[in-house]
């Protein structure tokens, strides 16, 4: 592996700014990724939905999409460990990857490590590094470290996400769903989301879940991945490794430069020296070669310091002031406490004084320490009980006398007649001259969940909510008589259930307004 070569910028992070990397790297290869990723997981959903739809067991197909995870992660991790070394592979190279990358230790991931809550950050090793037995155990201990509280806290995290997506589309099919068409009740809609489910509501529970998956999955797997990044960086010191290797690069670029100046300088450094002495310059001779010859090797210091000489006596006082420097001296000074000797310590301590007093005085410290508090307390009860007098009327004043709990609402159940009367209108609005007015509204009511079923020839079971009859109501030919009859469903509910009654003009006018639609006799 060339890490000089990765085109993120290691260097050592905490385990969140890691995972922020990881993240970065899903959205800046998200093409790439999700590509594959729906070409894979599609196809496996169909067939495991179509074979579920064949024994009627859908929730199999949910669970099996689920306990998946593992093979259709390894496209993220794929993708993502190759782009960080400048080579994005394409959709058919992923696609094609996955028949053989990995396969040796798939069936480890979707067996007793299926259920790790730090897969995200040891699938790397398994994948990437290609360690088994023993040293795979070391490298997950290793790795792991620090970063595994962050790896299981990462895997709630996005199974919360999972979660929430879920309900959020749930709650936007409600939020969307006509109003006429949800259920009447809580008991109603726990029946339906429990026994009532037909088969394309299960298909549409399937596809919300594997939807909610396709979107966080590779984001958790990248998240893993920059953990996997960052534990290498600081274990392996990859930061440091990647300078250097390019530190090297440049000066072997530059060596055989330096070389041809280095020895030019040299030589030009020699021949100057010879001109100095008057010698020609003549080749290196060997010792052994002078010595075969009889005669004795010149020496060489002339040639470096000319014929100047060192004064021995200043260079001594020179070394002298170098050593005398606190920085150069190798003498330290160390200061540290000493237990006296007691006996040298009795002799010199001063004449004893009588200390009896302050013994008294810790006493009575002690016992206020100790006692004090049921002290101020007794206190309080004194002067509470001497000024009784004056604050106890006071007091007294301050007390409300009881108030009586109110009546409970008194509602009568409606009396209607078995039979409407024949003219509807002057019996309802007799009913409200006489104080009743929510009788008035139940009868306008009845008669014209009557007068509608006649008008669109349909039979409403007993005891049909108003939802029903509104749905029923619109079968009638007539926008003004299906205007008319949700008018009359409103204000009952508003009076049945919202103690809503309305005014006199406006009962007036509903009764006109029914009236004249469904020709009741005046």
């Amino acid at each position: 592996m060339r890490i000089e070569q990765l085109t993120v910028r290691l260097r050592a992070r905490s385990d969140w700014e890691a995972v922020e990397l990881g993240m970065a790297l899903v959205r800046r290869h998200a093409g790439a990724i999700w590509k594959p990723w729906l070409w894979l997981t599609l196809p496996v959903f169909a067939l495991l939905n179509l074979g579920a739809w064949w024994i009627d067991q859908f929730w199999l197909a949910a669970l099996l999409m689920w306990w998946l995870k593992p093979a259709f992660d390894r496209i993220p991790l794929y993708v993502m460990s190759r782009a960080v070394f400048g080579s994005v592979p394409g959709t058919r190279e992923t696609l094609r990857a996955q028949l053989h990358w990995g396969t040796r230790t798939l069936l480890h991931l979707l067996t007793w490590r299926r259920l790790s809550p730090v897969r995200s950050l040891y699938m790397p090793i398994d994948l990437l590094e290609g360690v088994q037995g023993d040293r795979l155990r070391q490298r997950r201990r290793v790795l792991g470290g620090q970063a595994y509280g962050t790896a299981i806290l990462l895997t709630w995290i996005c199974l919360v996400f999972q979660g929430v997506l879920v309900l959020g589309g749930i709650l936007a099919v409600v939020m969307y769903l006509p109003q006429d068409l949800l259920p009447d009740s809580v008991q109603a809609a726990f029946r339906v989301a429990a026994i009532e489910w037909n088969g394309w509501f299960k298909l549409a529970w399937n596809a919300l879940l594997w939807a909610a998956i396709s979107v966080i999955e590779p984001f958790y797997v990248g998240a893993g991945f920059g953990l996997y990044l960052n534990r290498r960086t600081q274990i392996e010191a990859w930061d440091l490794e990647i300078v250097f290797r390019k530190l090297r690069a440049r000066l072997a670029a530059a060596a055989p430069m330096a070389l041809v100046a280095v020895l030019w300088l040299g030589g030009m450094d020699i021949a100057a020296a010879q001109e100095r002495h008057g010698a020609p310059p003549t080749a290196p001779v060997a010792p052994a070669a002078a010595e075969e010859d009889g005669k004795a090797t010149p020496p060489t210091l002339p040639i470096v310091f000319g014929d100047e000489r060192v004064d021995d006596r200043a260079f001594r006082e020179a070394a002298d002031r170098a050593y005398r420097d606190p920085l150069l001296d190798r003498r330290q000074v160390q200061s540290g406490w000493e237990r006296r000797d007691p006996r040298d310590r009795k002799a010199k301590e001063a004449p004893e004084f009588d200390h009896a007093w302050l013994s008294g005085i810790g006493k009575v410290m002690a016992f206020i320490g100790e006692w004090g508090l049921w002290l101020v307390a007794g206190a309080l009860v004194l002067i509470l009980l001497a000024t009784a007098r004056h604050w106890w009327p006071w007091m007294r004043g301050m007390a409300r006398p009881p108030q009586a709990l109110p009546d409970a609402p008194q509602s009568g159940a409606l009396v209607l007649p078995e039979a409407l009367p024949d003219d509807i209108a002057t019996a309802a609005r007799a009913l409200w001259r006489d104080g009743r007015r929510r009788d008035a509204l139940a009868l306008l009511y009845r008669a014209s969940v009557e007068s509608m079923s006649q008008r669109v020839d349909i039979v409403l079971p007993p005891g049909a909510t108003e939802a029903e009859c509104l749905r029923a109501s619109r079968r009638l030919p007539q926008a003004e008589d299906r205007t008319v009859f949700a008018r009359i469903v409103r204000t009952w509910q508003y009076a049945a259930y919202a103690e809503r009654l309305p005014g006199e003009d406006e009962f007036d006018l509903l009764v006109g307004d029914l009236q004249q639609r469904y020709g009741w006799a005046s």
